[in-house]
């Protein structure tokens, strides 16, 4: 591979961003597409669908044949509050090949005990996202009720551009919610991006069926993503 490509994958590694090298078997000739420039690539459609997969393959373009090798970053799931759902959550993330984080200040909740094997913040927000901020690949669910601990997670993550934003508490809840974004300087578009009530609309009662329900709407938001929308 010739230097400055492995130059320009590394660098789209280490930001996180998702990136193909397209490669023409026959000649042996390689270029690289960043996910933001993929809308306008002569393979987008091509492109777009391995993005959304996430997986690399082979490819013929007009009897051309192509090797897609696709770069994407590992979806992470951060949940703010380490309560009920996220016990439930955490598991079953794990299972769908998504990495999971749990913040929450409360030291009485964000127990080892509580979480088993998952990484666990016992901080506030701003501090613990300092380490590892939010992202396109990153999905952020608050369930805490809490508005100090909830909403500037949520404004932050309305700011990255997280593929998916998702906030507990009933239509009343989530009205005053909005309020408090818009004056923290959210716009109505981003606004709208938050699913709330959280997850997929399944009759979810418990726990563990509110944590279905909210694994659902991650995977579709993940998979369904518009490709070209981290930038």
């Amino acid at each position: 591979m010739r230097i400055d490509l492995l130059k320009a994958l590394n660098a789209e590694r280490a930001a996180r961003r998702a990136v193909v090298q397209v490669t023409d078997i026959r000649a042996g000739t390689s270029r690289i597409v960043r996910e933001a420039e993929a809308p306008g690539d002569p393979l987008a459609e091509e492109i777009g669908r391995a993005l959304r997969a996430g997986k690399s393959g082979l490819l013929t373009v007009r009897e051309t044949e192509l090797f897609l090798n696709v770069e994407v970053p590992p979806a992470r799931v951060v949940v703010i509050g380490a309560v009920h759902i996220g016990q439930a959550l955490a598991p079953m993330a794990r299972l769908a090949g998504l990495d999971v984080e749990i913040v929450d200040p409360r030291t009485a909740f964000a127990t080892p005990e509580r979480f088993p094997g998952v990484p666990l913040h016992a901080d506030w927000p701003e501090d613990a996202l300092k380490a590892r901020p939010l992202d396109a690949y990153t999905a952020l669910v608050a369930v805490t009720h809490d508005p100090k601990i909830d909403d500037m997670p949520l404004k932050a993550a309305l700011d990255a551009g997280c593929f998916y934003v998702g906030a507990l508490g009933s239509r009343k809840t989530h009205s005053k919610r909005l309020e408090r974004l818009a004056e923290a300087g959210a716009s109505q578009d981003q606004l709208s991006r938050i699913e709330a009530p959280i997850g997929l609309d399944i009759g979810a009662v418990s726990p563990a069926e509110i944590a279905v329900a909210v694994l659902g709407s991650i995977i579709r938001a993940l998979r369904r993503r518009p490709f070209g929308a981290a930038s």
